[in-house]
């Protein structure tokens, strides 16, 4: 025996607006999680466990001169 399947009566507006919208926060809170870790990242000293391992710091000044340029 086979079920009835229902069918919307009108088709489902593309674009309507529905739903598109993003809060401010939903862009502002990532943007400035990656803004805080990239200034970790270019400096180091500033970090509580700045350990000297050469090749990574070798690493992150190079970084910090191409970014200054």
């Amino acid at each position: 025996m086979s079920a009835p399947t229902h069918t919307r009566p009108h088709p489902v507006a593309q674009g309507s607006g529905v739903g598109t919208r993003l809060p401010w926060w939903a862009l502002a809170l990532p943007t400035l999680a990656f803004v805080a870790l990239l200034a970790l990242i270019l400096n180091p000293s500033d970090a509580q466990a700045a350990s000297g391992d050469p090749a990574i710091t070798d690493l992150v000044d190079r970084a910090r001169q191409l970014v200054g340029r």
